[in-house]
């Protein structure tokens, strides 16, 4: 669950910067948080087929 906290942490910060009206630190913020969203949800599949069995 660790990358879903750096989802929400990339997440805050590209809200936090596109407020201020850094655009391109928002835009790379939310380019991570898509990456890493990605991420996530390879490995929730990954764990979804291989993880315990009944």
């Amino acid at each position: 669950m660790a990358i879903l906290r750096w989802v929400l942490i990339f997440l805050i910060l590209a809200l936090l910067a596109s407020l201020f009206g850094f655009g391109g630190a928002a835009a790379s913020f939310a380019g991570v948080a898509k990456i890493l969203v990605f991420v996530f949800v390879v490995l929730l599949v990954i764990s979804f087929f291989f993880g315990r069995s009944p």
